[in-house]
Parts: C-alpha cells; structure tokens; sequence
C-alpha cells in the first residue's frame, strides 16, 4: 500500500508547511544543537545497515544544512559509505520528543583545512596517541577524516505541547475516535536544500 493521506491522518494534520526554508533550519538546528548525538546509519556490502552513535560539529552557518563528523578512517564506516554513498541521520530528545531524520549521501574528506574548522580539543580523546610519532591523535593523524552528510530531504517533528497537554491531548482524542497531534511535522525538501545551499555558495 502505497502512502494515502486520508489514511494517515496524524501525519496531514500535524504537516505544517506554512514556513520558510530559514524557518525550518532554525526549528532543525535546535534539535540538534540540544540533542547533540546523532546515530549514523550506513550500508554495508552485504545489504545490512549498521547505525553508530556520533556527535556533529556545531553549525558554522545560521543556514548550515549539511551535517559534519570528525571521525577514524580505519574504521568500518569508511568501508560502507565507500560502498554505499547514502546514508540517514537521526536524533531524538526523549524528553520534548522532538526528533529529526536527515536523508542523503555522505561524502569523506581528509582536507586539513576542513578537519582545523571542525577540530575541537576533546577530539583527540576518540583517536588516542599510538606512541608511533604518526599517529598521535591530532588534527595531522593520517586516521582523522570529515564524514560531510549532505541531506536530499530532512523530516523533524517539533513538539508544541508539554508532556501533561499532550498524555490529556491523547486520551481526549482517543476517547472521541479523532487524531491526536501535539505538534509539528515539518520537511526540508531537495528543492529547499538546493535553494539554501545555492545561496550560501554564492
């Protein structure tokens, strides 16, 4: 069965696309920005998706978009994004339940001017120093790469009711057959992105 909206009706009412791309990312990146860690998701060779908890670097840019991880080259991500570019981000907050998926393909880069604008002090802490005088954990360590997720289409859902409103919210509209939807379901479209990042490039 094929997506219906008079069949899902939680999802056409709680939609909200009376907003502008700059209104959206804002909503995004303070879900972001208060969850912090992400869980990765990536496909290996053999078909099997794999997810791994990271933390992106903050957003440089009010109109920032893609996501930027500071990561271990040798390990096994590198492996499935090489494999399979496409990959899903996603965050939740358990307490407001606000949570948003970025769907799109990730790109790696070992470029030092990338890795020095994302770089913070406690970084190195996920490397270690090997005590090789190469691989010594820092912004030169031949492991250290970016993984860059640039989304297609980012959903998030931005909860408008405390968590009392939304339990009475839920009961009352179970108790009368109608739809409950204590907030906002919004999407950041290709065409969005394009625009946001066409006018950032500029």
């Amino acid at each position: 069965m094929s997506y219906n909206k008079e069949l899902d009706p939680y999802s056409a009412k709680a939609q909200n696309d009376n907003l502008t791309p700059q209104e959206k990312i804002d909503g995004l990146h303070s879900i972001v920005k208060k969850v912090k860690t992400g869980m990765l998701t990536t496909r290996s060779a053999d078909g099997l998706m794999h997810s791994r908890a990271m933390s992106p670097a903050s957003p440089n840019e009010p109109n920032q978009v893609n996501l930027i991880f500071i990561a271990n080259r040798a390990s096994h991500k590198f492996d499935e994004i090489e494999n399979d570019s496409h990959a899903n981000v996603s965050f939740y907050d358990d307490k407001s339940t606000h949570w948003a998926s970025y769907s799109g393909i990730a790109k790696i880069s070992q470029e030092k001017e990338l890795i020095a604008r994302h770089w913070s002090s406690t970084t190195s802490a996920w490397f270690g120093d090997l005590g090789d005088g190469i691989h010594k954990g820092d912004q030169n360590d031949p492991r250290v790469a970016v993984i860059e997720v640039i989304p297609e289409e980012v959903r998030y859902w931005l909860s408008t009711a405390n968590a009392v409103t939304k339990a009475a919210d839920i009961v009352a509209s179970a108790a009368i057959g109608k739809v409950s939807a204590p907030g906002e379901l919004r999407t950041i479209t290709k065409q969005e992105i394009q625009l946001i990042q066409g006018l950032h490039h500029k």
